[in-house]
């Protein structure tokens, strides 16, 4: 069996980087296929939680030359729309240098982010789970819609995450929107990590005694 596993670790190791990140190399290519477009792409990750969605969209991101990331709020009894857009602009406050300002719409703070992306170079920004911050406004893809047409659309390198544990939202909002026709250059489904690739987290180096 121990054979076996360091066969397995030497053919996975050149898709594992310096970084310690280990896996998702298909995934991890076709990310990096698509910010090297020279166009605006929209793209949804679904996988349930603790998956790492939040993480391989990061490592991906290492390869632009921007991020910014922006996660909902836990659903809990009572919470508003309002909580969701203050944590929406306090962080992007704390990734910009825009003030942080108080918004009472969706519109606003979508226009917002989109003036405070890079004139220069990739961006990737990430809206995780997106079902949560969607929470209180019925509207907000359509709002979500309007700012991709309107203003993300037009960054000529700008990849546009929407990330969800709650796959059922993003599939009726998102993927069978007729709003969003043809806007999705690419739709995913991160799994849990074969057997191979986990096995390199156990094994020592090649080599090793």
């Amino acid at each position: 069996m121990l054979i076996w596993c360091q066969k397995w670790q030497r053919t996975f190791r050149h898709e594992n980087d310096m970084s310690g990140y280990i896996g998702r190399a298909h995934e991890r290519e076709e990310f990096r296929r698509i910010l090297a477009k020279k166009k605006a792409s929209l793209v949804t990750c679904q996988g349930r939680r603790r998956i790492g969605k939040s993480r391989f969209i990061a490592e991906c991101a290492t390869e632009a030359d921007h991020y910014l990331s922006f996660s909902g709020l836990a659903p809990r009894e009572g919470i508003s729309r309002q909580e969701q857009l203050d944590a929406f602009t306090e962080t992007l406050a704390a990734q910009t240098r825009v003030p942080r300002v108080r918004l009472d719409s969706w519109p606003a703070a979508l226009q917002l982010l989109a003036s405070q992306l890079p004139p220069q170079g990739s961006a990737v920004v990430l809206l995780d789970e997106i079902s949560w911050m969607a929470a209180g406004d019925a509207d907000f893809a359509g709002h979500l819609k309007t700012a991709w047409d309107a203003h993300f659309s037009k960054h000529p390198h700008l990849v546009l995450v929407l990330c969800g544990s709650v796959s059922s939202w993003i599939e009726e909002n998102i993927l069978r929107s007729t709003g969003f026709v043809g806007r999705c250059a690419w739709q995913f489904r991160l799994g849990p990590l074969p057997l191979p690739d986990c096995a390199t987290l156990f094994l020592p180096p090649t080599g090793a005694v």
